[in-house]
């Protein structure tokens, strides 16, 4: 009989822990964007790498741009509601999804941060070639990104393992 033992990211205090520090940094870091990086002109660091401040007024990609401030922040309200629901409801053993759900929270609440504060969101990482250039995007959507593509982690994984363990029984 497999015994399954809960992941420490499945713990409320440590999943807390993590989303403020996530939170408190990323809002460290677009307050330094608000204060030094010009609005609008590239900086660049690397070959395909530039810092570019810009202001998304929507959602990811500046979906739903056109919407009201109070609909997005409302629905970024249910979203992280909803994804806390689904951290609850998760299996303790489940750790990429419950590491995914927090990591999805933290970024939801700094772009959230960031509407009720802004108005709108603060974007600054652009990756480019010459001839392509990827979305404008914050350290926040990089937490939600990777939190996402731990949960399908979880899910691919998780059902391996629950395949084999129902096999060996």
């Amino acid at each position: 009989m497999i015994v399954a033992t809960a992941s420490r990211f499945s713990r409320p205090l440590v999943a807390v822990v993590l989303i403020v520090i996530a939170v408190v940094l990323d809002q460290a870091i677009k307050l330094a964007v608000e204060a030094y990086l010009p609005l609008e002109e590239a900086v660049h660091v690397l070959p395909m790498l530039a810092l570019y401040r810009t202001y998304n007024l929507g959602v990811a990609f500046s979906l739903l741009s056109g919407m009201e401030r109070e609909f997005i922040i409302g629905m970024r309200v249910v979203i992280v509601a909803f994804v806390l629901w689904l951290w609850r409801r998760t299996p303790g053993e489940r750790g990429f999804a419950h590491l995914g759900f927090t990591l999805i929270v933290a970024g939801a609440i700094g772009n959230l941060i960031d509407g009720f504060v802004y108005g709108h969101v603060i974007d600054y990482i652009l990756f480019y070639t010459q001839t392509w250039s990827f979305a404008v995007f914050n350290l926040a959507d990089s937490f939600i990104s990777i939190g996402a593509a731990l949960v399908i982690l979880d899910e691919l994984v998780g059902s391996r393992k629950a395949a084999r363990a129902s096999e060996s029984e």
